[in-house]
């Protein structure tokens, strides 16, 4: 018997355990797949959006002004990838620079700090690269870049370290209550929990009508990306935004936190688990991108991907405890800015959790940092005491980002282990380099079956059943 059962394994729910895990309170994470953040939390821009462009008087307001700061807050504190390089929302008209004194205005009245635009000579000064049809452009500094997986990860390894218990490769079924307490269906028999928080994504109106009425209603939008190489990494400073329509926040060129430039998304309706790329939404993406960036070496692309938004007909995070069924809280429709939210929403589920009666007594000592080495960014002499300390740290694995054998092992026991090769890419970036783990990929491959000790078989891609290896391809020699 859990106190709270947190239903998905995304930003949204790895924030909620952070939080829970600061308190004596029984905690659980059930998560269909067989690691975090491996859903819409890893396909996005990757943004902590600055707040100028939610209307006023929001959940998506409020919470992306609260979370741009507690964000920046974590990621030094759990040393996640984060950089604060601003934003800037372009006009190529003088009837799109009305759009940039709207979105001023509503920043302003959001509370966004030190929004100002800049005319065409102040925006070329800044961004060489940028379209000579630019005539000015919404200047927010306060914006930054993350890497959103590894902010997941790394509330969700903290939590673990706080006594939080996460179930993967477990799929809600049912979810029912009896004498107050849920009794939530899964493929791996019944969790029991006097609390529900429902942060399941693009599923979370299936979740949710699993034991209460239907009150809002998920329709998945799609995001096809390009990532580019590094050669790509420094063509703009900024985060560059086109003004933003009916659709979204539209395509953006941006660069990366670690070193790579991201061009996307296109917006399409979309099934809840359709992560597939097309010709026409690449094509799309990239007519759109050299709009703002003429000079984008399309060329260079390592990587196409695509992401599933949460999106709702009311345009905001759906945030509320169900009226009807006491204790079952619904965080759904986290769409954009549903990452640079996160952090801030899970704050006030646990004062809504308290509200709602579950004590909350604060434990005396907790675990609220996190250090990772990563060899690449080590001094000669860091280098020298790490490998002294253990070998493997001088084994060099992945070439195109210089990620070390330790640096693998280190993924394959941590709190949440890798289990899969591209678990250890989330946790350490073996693999995402401009080979994109043709190089790497085998010999990753075989330090997870030599760790965990399975067959080499048994070493998926990703999610289960993604197998590389399939079988024998020839029957040769003597039996």
């Amino acid at each position: 018997m859990y106190d709270v059962a947190i239903i998905g394994a995304g930003i949204t729910g790895c924030s909620i355990a952070y939080e829970l895990g600061k308190y004596n309170v029984k905690v659980v994470v059930i998560e269909k797949e067989n690691d975090v953040s491996v859903g819409t939390t890893k396909a996005n821009s990757a943004i902590i959006h600055g707040g100028y462009d939610p209307k006023p008087g929001t959940l998506m307001a409020k919470y992306n002004i609260q979370g741009n700061k507690y964000t920046k807050e974590l990621c030094k504190k759990l040393d996640v990838p984060f950089k604060q390089i601003g934003a800037l929302v372009v006009a190529f008209s003088e009837e799109e620079k009305k759009t940039l004194e709207e979105l001023l205005e509503r920043g302003k009245e959001n509370g966004v700090p030190d929004l100002e635009i800049w005319d065409q000579k102040k925006l070329r000064e800044e961004e060489p690269n940028i379209s000579d049809e630019a005539v000015a452009a919404l200047s927010s500094p306060n914006v930054g870049i993350v890497s959103p997986w590894e902010f997941a990860l790394a509330m969700a390894e903290v939590s673990v370290e706080n006594g939080v218990e996460f179930k993967l490769n477990t799929e809600v079924k049912g979810i029912s209550k009896e004498n107050d307490v849920f009794k939530i269906e899964t493929n791996n028999g019944v969790i029991e929990a006097g609390y529900a928080c429902n942060a399941a994504g693009v599923y979370a109106d299936k979740v949710n009508e699993m034991c209460n009425e239907k009150t809002f209603e998920i329709t998945p939008n799609k995001g096809e990306y390009y990532l580019m190489d590094k050669s790509q990494g420094t063509l703009v400073n900024h985060v560059i935004f086109q003004c933003p329509n009916e659709k979204g926040k539209g395509v953006l060129v941006s660069p990366t936190v670690h070193g790579n430039l991201i061009v996307g998304p296109d917006s399409q309706p979309s099934a809840a688990n359709d992560v597939s790329t097309t010709r026409e939404g690449l094509d799309f993406v990239r007519t759109k991108a050299v709009k703002s960036v003429p000079g984008i070496n399309f060329r260079e692309s390592i990587r196409n991907f695509a992401g599933v938004r949460a999106r709702t007909k009311m345009h905001d995070f759906q945030i509320y405890e169900d009226k009807k069924n006491k204790g079952f809280i619904n965080v759904g429709g986290m769409e954009s800015p549903g990452l640079s939210s996160a952090c801030a929403v899970a704050r006030d589920i646990v004062k809504m959790l308290g509200n709602s009666g579950l004590s909350l007594e604060e434990k005396k000592d907790i675990v609220d940092e996190r250090h990772i080495d990563r060899f690449k960014h080590l001094s000669h002499e860091e280098r020298a005491k790490l490998v002294e300390k253990d070998p493997a740290y001088g084994k060099i694995i992945c070439r195109c980002e210089t990620i070390t054998e330790g640096e693998i092992v280190h993924a394959l026991h941590r709190p949440i282990p890798a289990t899969s090769i591209d678990a250890v890419k989330r946790r350490c970036n073996a693999g995402m380099g401009r080979c994109q783990g043709g190089f790497c990929g085998p010999r990753v491959q075989e330090i997870i079956a030599r760790e965990l000790n399975i067959p080499l078989a048994d070493v998926p891609q990703d999610r289960l059943g993604t197998n590389i290896i399939t079988g024998e391809t020839k029957d040769g020699g003597a039996k």
